[in-house]
């Protein structure tokens, strides 16, 4: 018995921002002092570092679950299911819905909650809940509905991902060029059909001394209320730490599915940042002594940005769907996911297709 996805979906919101947008920002420093050069040189930088040139946003109308409901939508047609045989909708997300022009995030009732009632699921047993684990939340609701069916407590799940992380974004820090919104869904179910599915997992949680790398923080803008938190990072000690500890556990996930380097066909990993996501990747390949095969991962985050859990179920669509001109995922193929994030959590899954 494996678990099986046999729908995607995903939401790409249609506001287009590019890094002009943010030639007028004013980007301060954590004291609060204004960072040398123009804004120009600000972004050029950061388009060399993470390889972002666009991201999309939300429109003012929609939230985080309006993002993921459009997504669980588009996996259920794609799936040819009824929804009312869905025994789980995990929704993975980290601020809940935050309205447009506001600062508070609204989580009751659960985002999976929203989402089923606007499928206007009637059955009572298909229990919905939310999953908050940093960006790697989305392949963490993966783990789950694989738990679930492999024990026999559910048939059929549909995981979620979605994230507006525009709305909660210190305009004064220039890490919020980074950042965007997004959905991606799949419909997983039991298979024992053929060989096809989840082979192997691996979550891990690093708490010790690298909770804070990802935090809520005040506005580098002394002037503005300090009760008021945005998302904040440790950007070098969120890439060093990434570097050290994802390629040993995307290794272990590998070893543990029982299939070799020589036959993984695809690594869709977290789109965080282009440079540290090809560091991870090669250290990943050196591990094993051999050299990165050219196109094993594609990168879509150069036009899309960081839409956290959504990055992953977002990205697979693009290319189950062939809208990527340059990957294709085939039957029989092996594909290794992965992600890092908030927690500081890791975890990844090996599939075959």
């Amino acid at each position: 018995m494996t678990s099986k996805i046999i729908g995607v979906g995903n939401c790409i919101p249609s506001e287009t921002i590019t890094n002009l947008f943010f030639d007028k920002h004013i980007f301060l420093d954590e004291q609060g002092i204004a960072l040398q050069g123009n804004n120009s040189s600000i972004t050029e930088k950061l388009k060399k570092i993470t390889g972002i040139e666009e991201r999309r946003y939300a429109n003012n109308q929609q939230v985080t679950s309006d993002l993921g409901l459009i997504a669980a939508q588009a996996a259920i047609e794609d799936s040819g299911i009824d929804p009312e045989t869905l025994d789980y909708i995990i929704f993975a997300h980290n601020f809940g819905d935050v309205r447009f022009g506001t600062v508070q995030s609204d989580m009751v009732p659960s985002l999976a909650a929203r989402v089923k009632h606007e499928l206007k699921i009637r059955n009572n047993f298909c229990v919905a809940y939310d999953i908050l684990f940093g960006c790697p939340g989305w392949i963490e609701g993966m783990i789950q509905a694989n738990a679930f069916i492999k024990s026999g407590i559910a048939k059929r799940c549909l995981v979620i991902g979605a994230e507006t992380l525009s709305r909660v974004v210190d305009i004064h820090d220039r890490d919020s060029m980074i950042y965007a919104d997004g959905a991606g869904a799949v419909v997983v179910e039991a298979n024992s059909n053929d060989d096809s599915g989840i082979k192997s997992h691996l979550s891990a949680s690093y708490t010790l001394e690298e909770k804070d790398y990802l935090y809520f923080g005040k506005s580098y803008n002394n002037e503005s209320c300090p009760d008021i938190k945005y998302i904040k990072m440790d950007g070098r000690k969120i890439y060093e730490f990434a570097l050290l500890n994802v390629p040993d556990a995307m290794k272990k996930c590998l070893d543990n599915s029982g299939y070799t380097i020589d036959q993984l066909n695809k690594i869709i990993i977290h789109q965080a940042n282009e440079k540290m996501d090809e560091a991870i990747v090669n250290r990943f390949y050196q591990l094993y002594g051999v050299q990165t095969p050219v196109n094993i991962m594609p990168m879509v985050i150069n036009k899309l940005g960081n839409s956290s859990v959504a990055t992953i179920p977002s990205l697979l669509t693009m290319i189950l769907k062939k809208e990527l001109e340059s990957h294709r995922i085939e039957k029989n193929d092996i594909v290794l996911f992965a992600s890092v994030g908030a927690g500081m959590n890791i975890n990844a899954f090996v599939y075959k297709f």
